[in-house]
């Protein structure tokens, strides 16, 4: 009897969602098939090279695809929706770059906003980074970069809608590059760190929107090195691939305390998931979030887990592995 009461509630949400009109800015669709028949993503903001030359925001005119624009973090994307649930989760790194030591990297605001009629809920994430060092025997500072947050638990979502929202802030918070109903994060580098120039251009065989079919299973999908400013970064296409996963929604950013790449936009966007939920009260299930740091400039893979709400019966698999 559950089941099939679920299965309406369902059916139900899923008919309100595609009975949502289509307008530039907003939430937009992500079936559990993915994006398109080639691709796990979809494009969001495409100035800024994926954040390597510098850091605009979109505007209700402007770059908007998957961007709201809500009064506040506290509001939903969508009108309608009450704030049930809110979070604030430490980021806390413990692996071989902490010299095996538990570092405080940041902060994960977790929420959730369901429907008056209790049958649809949207889960926003936002990563906040603090200013400690996470690699201490290394000379230098070094800060954890988010470059990807992975959102788990929506195997039994069927479509998502999905966006973003960027508050108007000094320095600027980072916007969503590309959206993906996948586990893997792939790697995005300029062509060199060097100049202005170059940091605007694609590094070679990069994907802005990675192949589906054959693709990565893994967390990360790249090279995983540092890159020297003035080497040009090559990949390889088996490199620049993502495997579809329903279970999981990410979202490509670039938020960091300070960037290596000399730009500065700390926060990442408020990112948001709208799914079927119930009435019941949201659950939080450990390492439903995962943050990575996927080598953009100057550092290595990088995955920090911390509990997230989930749809009802959501889970958090596969596993994590650290460091990533």
């Amino acid at each position: 009897m559950r089941n099939v009461e679920m299965k309406h509630i369902f059916m139900g949400v899923l008919a309100t969602i595609f009975a949502h009109p289509s307008f530039a800015t907003g939430l937009v669709s992500l079936p559990s098939t993915g994006a398109s028949a080639t691709s796990a993503y979809l494009t969001c903001h495409v100035r800024n090279n994926f954040g390597s030359s510098g850091v605009q925001i979109p505007n209700t005119t402007t770059d908007n695809n998957c961007a709201t624009f809500p009064a506040n973090e506290l509001t939903s994307p969508v009108s309608g929706y009450t704030l049930i649930a809110s979070a604030n989760r430490s980021v806390v790194m413990n692996n071989t770059y902490t010299n095996n030591t538990s570092i405080t990297v940041g902060t994960v605001w977790d929420r959730v906003w369901r429907n008056a009629a209790g049958t649809s809920c949207i889960y926003g994430t936002k990563f906040v980074p603090n200013s400690n060092d996470y690699r201490p025997t290394v000379t230098g500072t070094q800060y954890f970069e988010v470059n990807d947050i992975a959102r788990g638990g929506f195997s039994g979502s069927g479509t998502v809608n999905v966006g973003y929202f960027t508050p108007i802030t000094t320095p600027p918070t980072s916007p969503v590059y590309r959206i993906g109903r996948t586990y893997t994060s792939v790697q995005h580098r300029a062509l060199k760190y060097d100049t202005a120039a170059n940091k605007a251009l694609v590094g070679t065989n990069y994907e802005a929107l990675p192949p589906s079919a054959g693709g990565s299973t893994a967390s990360i999908n790249g090279e995983d090195f540092e890159i020297a400013a003035s080497t040009t970064a090559v990949t390889s296409a088996a490199n620049q691939t993502a495997a579809v996963d329903s279970n999981w929604v990410d979202f490509t950013t670039d938020a960091v305390w300070a960037d290596d790449d000399g730009q500065t936009s700390p926060n990442s966007a408020m990112t948001y998931i709208e799914a079927a939920c119930t009435t019941a009260a949201p659950v939080a299930v450990n390492d439903a979030i995962r943050l990575r740091q996927t080598a953009q400039e100057f550092a290595r893979f990088i995955q920090v887990s911390v509990p997230g709400f989930v749809p009802p019966g959501g889970t958090a698999s596969p596993a994590p592995v650290v460091p990533f």
